[in-house]
């Protein structure tokens, strides 16, 4: 448990907060996850000012820096002893001071232009992904499945990898602590990260990443969910060996996808690299992960024309010490 901050440390993280820019952009990263270009029509200031305040806070271990691709996006840091030095300042200072009020106006603006390219890219791609959806079973089906697992297995932080535009994170945002989505596709990231926000799971955050390499150490997640991923996968083993790599001692992982079908419509048009999965395959990727035991299950699907959706739980050997944090 921590013991607090040390005097130089604690010194630090109020001279990288209190400076008055400084102090804005925390208030506003408090509300939303931005990027440079956000701050400076935010704040309209330049954007060699603007980035050098964000190094300090980053320094000062203030604020969060996720890189994607040639982007980064800025967060306030949430989790150590400067994150709760950080809470006594925000909770001393009045939001409705003319400078902080106004920055709040001006970020619901960039937030609706972020709402409405988010929609416009919804609107593209509609048609097709309810196509897709019609193949296989309802997703209220298969999200009720999930919520009933993870009740039993009360995870305080989930990895969803693959997290697309962010359904499980915001489907099991209530009932977490911390909730870390990895893409590799930046406008899908786009509409994750503005439905996060819109939600208020501002404890969830998505970034652009491999998820054959999360970038995370051992011991890190409680819950690790591959949402329908694996069938776009050249080597879906490894995506389930990084899964169990960042596992807590006793967590679990959740694999949920197709089971095996003959729509090949799906490799020949969208992509996909197998028809489904058996039960013994993904079964036994989790076992050479050093997952088990692998709990399975299938749904049936509506109509002949649609896929069944197969389930898998597998868990950490070790025996669990506590849950993560």
């Amino acid at each position: 448990m921590s013991t607090g901050l040390k005097m130089r440390d604690f010194v630090a993280c109020c001279e990288a907060a209190v400076e008055p820019t400084r102090l804005r952009i925390v208030a506003l990263l408090d509300v939303a996850e931005l990027t440079v270009s956000d701050l400076t029509e935010i704040l309209g200031q330049t954007q060699p000012r603007v980035s050098r305040h964000l190094r300090i806070l980053v320094e000062g271990n203030v604020v969060r820096r996720t890189p994607q691709g040639a982007w980064a996006y800025f967060r306030r840091a949430r989790s150590g002893d400067q994150a709760r030095a950080v809470d006594v300042m925000l909770g001393l200072i009045d939001r409705d001071d003319h400078e902080f009020a106004a920055d709040a106006r001006r970020l619901a603006g960039i937030r609706a232009e972020h709402s409405a390219r988010s929609q416009a890219f919804f609107d593209r791609n509609a048609a097709e992904w309810e196509r897709l959806r019609s193949l296989h079973v309802a997703d209220g089906r298969v999200e009720s499945e999930i919520l009933a697992a993870v009740r039993d297995l009360h995870p305080a932080s989930v990895l969803d990898l693959g997290t697309g535009t962010g359904r499980i994170l915001e489907l099991l945002g209530s009932r977490i602590e911390r909730g870390v989505g990895i893409d590799n596709s930046p406008n899908m990231l786009a509409v994750a990260r503005h439905k996060l926000e819109s939600a208020g799971l501002r404890h969830c955050t998505v970034r652009h990443g491999d998820i054959h390499d999360v970038g995370y150490p051992p011991d890190t997640f409680d819950l690790v969910v591959v949402h329908q991923v694996l069938h776009v996968l050249d080597e879906p083993s490894r995506a389930i060996a990084e899964a169990a790599r960042v596992l807590t001692r006793g967590g679990s992982v959740v694999v949920v996808d197709f089971a095996t079908h003959d729509q090949t419509v799906l490799i020949t048009e969208h992509h996909h690299r197998r028809l489904g999965f058996s039960q013994r395959s993904v079964t036994g990727w989790m076992k050479q992960a050093g997952l088990g035991p692998v709990k399975h299950t299938t749904l049936a699907p509506e109509s002949e024309q649609s896929i069944a959706i197969s389930i898998w739980i597998g868990r950490d050997r070790r025996p669990k010490s506590r849950l993560s944090r």
